[in-house]
């Protein structure tokens, strides 16, 4: 299971801390990202870390503004999200999948696993 925590409303300019405590399920052993969806656009992977050759990928639209990373004693992942726009409002989800080997692939491909994400409103 994976659950998120830490969205809310923040104004433009401002910086958000997602984390996803996993339970049930040892992250050390999965690719792992975060993605998001707004109302009316599909799911994009917007960060995503590779266990198996610690790699990282982000898209153009938050690279330099959000960064992924893991605290394995606490089988946590967190997004620090930096410099927020209006057009990163999206329901935020954390992901893990073990059939992938690479971050591009895992913030491309459908991830297996799945929380139940959290909303994210910048807006002044």
């Amino acid at each position: 299971q994976l659950v998120e925590s830490g969205g809310g409303l923040v104004h433009p300019g401002g910086s958000l801390r997602l984390s996803c405590a996993a339970s049930g399920r040892n992250l050390d052993y999965y690719e792992i990202g975060w993605f998001r969806q707004a109302p009316g656009t599909e799911r994009e992977g917007v960060a995503c870390f590779s266990t198996y050759d610690g790699s990282s990928y982000y898209p153009d639209s938050v690279k330099g503004r959000f960064t992924i990373s893991r605290d394995n004693a606490k089988n946590t992942v967190y997004l620090q999200m930096n410099s927020l726009k209006p057009e990163d409002t999206a329901v935020y989800y954390c992901a893990a999948d073990d059939s992938v080997s690479t971050a591009h692939d895992m913030c491309t491909l459908p991830p297996l696993y799945w929380g139940q994400g959290t909303q994210v409103t910048v807006s002044s």
